[in-house]
């Protein structure tokens, strides 16, 4: 079970799982063996608003850090996913066919988008933010789109 961070702005509660690494994007990532899983931080999922769709890459689909992995149609927008990672993709998250509510739901958990099978992870990983340097980023650009 992830531990969280947590800030408040305004009315919205935004969490960060501390387990996993991140791009300033709002994407997540976060090893399991040789695997990366990867999904949308919970900032990134309340700013775009509620899914409808998730079109993700096929199976063996191989990326470079910046590759599109995936496309989000939400009530608000069409929104592009870059891979944070190298390597080919092993495994997409079947349940968000017919369930892609659950990256609203539940980004850190049932929400997954994608694994990736990692060609080089440990120098992906240097250029990855971690839980603290993401919930300053994020904080940042909330309270920017507050301000406008």
């Amino acid at each position: 079970m992830s531990q969280y961070l947590e800030t408040t702005i305004d009315k919205f509660i935004f969490r960060v799982a501390t387990d996993r690494l991140y791009t300033p994007e709002g994407v997540w990532a976060l090893l399991e063996g040789d695997r990366v899983r990867v999904g949308l931080t919970d900032y990134q999922q309340q700013l775009n608003g509620d899914m409808a769709f998730v079109h993700l890459k096929p199976v063996g689909t191989k990326f470079a850090v910046g590759d599109e992995l995936a496309e989000l149609e939400t009530i608000k927008a069409t929104v592009s996913l870059f891979s944070p990672v190298r390597g080919t993709l092993a495994k997409i998250n079947p349940d968000l066919d017919f369930s892609p509510e659950f990256v609203n739901q539940d980004p850190y958990g049932k929400g997954w988008l994608v694994m990736i099978e990692s060609a080089h992870w440990e120098a992906d990983r240097a250029k990855l933010i971690d839980a603290k340097a993401y919930l300053e980023w994020m904080r940042s650009q909330a309270e920017q789109e507050l301000n406008k």
